[in-house]
């Protein structure tokens, strides 16, 4: 059974759109300690959340797992995780944050409770209503 997971990225910085140009991308940068706990426990085949931060706020499309954790070659330290991340298919529609947010089923969505964190899991539950709220 696959394990679920959500990202966050800024669309300026790297949006889905430019995911599914690409096709695959590495997902690097990430310097939270809990968030490189989760990156660690991504498995290949996982399916991945995709979330814009910033003015969007919402949940756009998924993403899948297509190499598990490597050495972030941005990260100098050497502490820090990275994996790749192949582009499956966009929602059919966005779910907002304040649309998470009003969920009962998802009040113990990782993503709503700690809102700074860039990669957390994603309950099999949670994932299922997040799909749904999507018409899907």
């Amino acid at each position: 059974m696959p394990g679920y997971f959500l990202v966050k990225s800024e669309p300026e910085t790297y949006a889905f759109d430019d995911l599914r140009r690409d096709g695959r991308t590495v997902w690097d940068g990430v310097r939270n300690f809990a968030a490189r706990g989760h990156l660690k426990e991504m498995k290949l085949g996982d399916q991945v959340l995709f979330y814009h931060s910033g003015d969007s706020k919402a949940v756009v499309g998924v993403a899948e797992v297509a190499r598990e954790s490597f050495p972030d070659a941005s990260d100098e330290t050497g502490r820090f995780l990275a994996v790749e991340l192949k582009y499956v298919r966009p929602l059919k529609a966005p779910v907002t944050l304040a649309a998470l947010k009003a969920e009962p089923s998802l009040a113990d969505l990782k993503m709503v409770r700690q809102g700074r964190l860039s990669v957390s899991p994603v309950k099999p539950g949670e994932w299922k209503a997040i799909l749904r709220m999507a018409g899907e």
